[in-house]
């Protein structure tokens, strides 16, 4: 079975092809300008290569409630050109396939959950903690949505009296993207984080806002596994100093047996960073099989 993916970010979209498997056999990245330079060069990537159905994991806001006028559609982006941007139209009308449609983060749990270090457990969350910070969710073994998806970059935190930074979030101070992505690190230290290595005050504040997020979404959503990536996440020391925060500000509140070894309940992501394109892959195969069980209905 061929299968197109689409992992559609802010910097760059991500164009593949691949099976049912999760095997890649050709992927391209185009750099994402407006709608008119870009969409032209990513359709021409897709085009004569026979592909069955599409997976799109998409940066947001968008709309993934089918009963909408808007579903398939970016929405509020403050990206330009981008904003009420039609993507599953698009590409339906050009291939005429099935096409799945999901937040980035959310493919990128599925991928995980599918293939990666998530798999057999009946829930898992994925957090990318990057140029922004989104987390994706698998509750009851399928992908959470809402009135929206889940904005869980935007939770707010509890921000250390010792830290004067502003937030770099236009609508809240105190989020933790606005206090914990690579901007923020960035713009509290005056340095990329990649510079930053041997700083250990800068990666005790990470660590602690980090952890603080994870203990918020442990309570909420009961999850098995928590999972971590994005740029940030490269910082090696960072994950032990993670681990030991979050158990201190838990406190003891929870037993169970996930929570009893904190090194295989908060991990890294385990598909050598392609498990947002691989989700991807996914969304386009559970499209098809919806495709195809609502023909024989």
């Amino acid at each position: 079975m061929l299968l197109g993916a689409i992992e559609a970010g802010g910097t760059k979209m991500v164009c593949a092809i691949g099976n049912e498997n999760g095997e890649i056999s050709e992927q391209t990245s185009i750099p994402t300008e407006t709608p008119e330079l870009t969409i032209p060069k990513m359709i021409s990537f897709f085009q004569g290569k026979g592909i069955e159905a599409l997976g799109i994991g998409c940066f947001g806001p968008i709309d993934v409630n089918r009963n909408s006028d808007t579903y398939g559609y970016i929405t509020t982006t403050p990206k330009p050109g981008w904003k009420n941007f039609d993507m599953v139209g698009t590409f339906k009308r050009e291939f005429n396939v099935p096409v799945g449609f999901d937040t980035d983060v959310n493919g990128s749990v599925l991928g995980e959950y599918t293939w990666g270090i998530g798999k057999g457990l009946n829930s898992c969350i994925y957090i990318t903690i990057g140029t922004g910070i989104g987390v994706g969710i698998i509750a009851d073994g399928k992908l959470l949505h809402g009135m929206l998806h889940p904005e869980g970059g935007h939770i707010l935190l509890h921000k250390l009296p010792e830290d004067d930074y502003k937030g770099f979030c236009p609508f809240h101070e105190n989020c933790f993207e606005g206090l914990a992505a690579g901007p923020a690190i960035e713009g509290r230290w005056g340095k990329k984080a990649v510079e930053l290595a041997d700083n250990s005050e800068v990666w005790e504040m990470e660590a602690e806002y980090i952890a603080q997020a994870l203990v918020n979404y442990t309570c909420i959503l009961s999850p098995q596994r928590i999972i971590l990536g994005g740029g940030v996440m490269h910082q090696k020391q960072l994950l032990p100093m993670i681990r030991s925060r979050f158990e201190k500000l838990l406190n003891g509140y929870l037993k169970t047996k996930e929570l009893e070894d904190l090194n295989s309940f908060i991990v890294l992501q385990s598909l050598e960073d392609k498990q947002g394109i691989m989700g991807a892959l996914r969304l386009g195969m559970m499209e098809l099989d919806n495709s195809c069980h609502s023909a024989k209905a």
